[in-house]
């Protein structure tokens, strides 16, 4: 079996990528230290239904599959946690066999604080952003360096590096001609938060460790995902990931479901045509599968546009209305003054079409897809609040 280990395993893609690699035969280890539900209890946010813990969860998979995922819990801000995963001296806090799985093939580097309202809150959450993403990134880069330089590393970055450019956004890499000379760079990026800057940043401490040691890592440019729905989160209830739909952590996609099942009016930030891409949680697992599959080359950073298709806040508000009526649900459209500083109205036409070309097929935001969201969330109706969905906190 191959060996793959999960940084950032209790969030909202890595316990599903962690049951996704286990029920295909790989050994999986998952390493969290709950920052995002200690974050959300912090800030009072919404939750659609409680998720039990990192450890009663790996229980309750190897109870109903008989597949071991090892947990660990551990802050990966500290460079002595990380090396333990590959040095031998890891202790699990959960597992069948405690003894060292060895060095992994493939980690999958989720560890980081993935909101970029939370980034803009304040200077204090700017520096827990800042500290938390930079550090973990780094700590992986010296210790696949020392210990693992055969290791596969992959990296989720974010489309929102790129900014929303004039041009034509390619996969990564832009080939330049400058009075007379040619050469290939890193696609520019502008992002439009502290948090995306730190995805910014994380691509260029990872081209440095390609460069300097040979390493070999794969950076997907992540869109917006949506959904919580999974084959293995099917088995059992308490195997479901963690769903948000306030503005903190809560993507626009499952935000709107939810507020149009509580009568609460979409929020839509200013205009409106704010574009980008998005994709099915199940994408991001077989993103993540096919780059396990087809790892990247000795000195390579291979970069994907980790999307499935484009589309405008307007557009999201108006399929969620149109299904939500359908439903029997009252689902008013509001523009509000937007909290954020961006373009509302803008060119936007990335290229994607790299995952595909190695196995990925896509799903898109379809009435059939958006109604079965609908229809999971309305389960849960009596848990949400309102007084949590916005806030309004603001970026300048």
């Amino acid at each position: 079996m191959s060996h793959i280990v999960i940084l950032g395993g209790d969030g909202y893609l890595g316990w599903p990528t962690a049951m996704h690699f286990s029920s295909r035969g790989y050994d999986v280890t998952v390493v969290d230290n709950y920052f995002r539900r200690n974050a959300c209890t912090e800030l009072d946010t919404g939750m659609l239904y409680a998720v039990p813990t990192l450890i009663e969860r790996a229980k309750v998979w190897y109870k109903k599959t008989g597949r071991e995922i090892k947990v660990v819990i551990g802050d990966l801000t500290s460079p002595e946690n990380m090396r333990s995963l590959f040095d031998g001296r890891v202790r699990y806090q959960w597992a069948v066999n405690q003894q060292f799985t060895g060095l992994p093939d493939t980690v999958v580097h989720y560890a980081e604080q993935p909101s970029a309202p939370y980034s803009l809150m304040d200077y204090e959450h700017a520096d827990i952003t800042l500290m938390n993403n930079l550090r973990v990134t780094n700590n992986l880069l010296w210790a696949v360096r020392d210990f693992a330089r055969d290791t596969h590393i992959i990296k989720l970055g974010t489309m929102g590096e790129y900014g929303t450019p004039n041009i034509d956004i390619e996969e990564g890499w832009l080939d330049v001609e400058h009075k007379g000379r040619k050469d290939t760079f890193l696609f520019p990026r502008q992002a439009g938060s502290l948090y995306h800057t730190t995805k910014v940043m994380d691509t260029d401490l990872i081209w440095f460790a390609v460069r300097m040691w040979d390493l070999r890592v794969t950076d997907l440019m992540q869109g917006p995902v949506y959904g919580f729905e999974t084959e293995e989160s099917n088995i059992d209830d308490r195997l479901k990931t963690i769903f948000n739909y306030d503005e903190i952590f809560g993507t626009i996609v499952n935000r709107f479901v939810t507020q149009a099942v509580v009568g609460y009016p979409l929020t839509v930030y200013g205009g409106g045509g704010q574009t980008r891409g998005y994709l099915n949680i199940k994408d991001t697992l077989q993103c993540i599968q096919k780059a396990a599959e087809t790892p990247a080359g000795k000195h390579e950073l291979r970069i994907f546009n980790q999307i499935m298709e484009t589309l405008s806040v307007n557009d999201i508000a108006t399929i969620t209305q149109r299904v939500g009526q359908r439903r029997g649900h009252e689902v008013p459209i509001e523009s509000i003054t937007n909290p954020r500083k961006e373009a509302e109205e803008h060119y936007y036409n990335p290229t994607y079409q790299g995952l595909q070309n190695i196995g990925v097929e896509p799903h898109y935001l379809t009435d059939d897809v958006m109604d079965r969201m609908f229809e999971l969330v309305e389960t849960y109706r009596d848990n949400i609040r309102k007084d949590v969905i916005f806030k309004g906190i603001k970026w300048t």
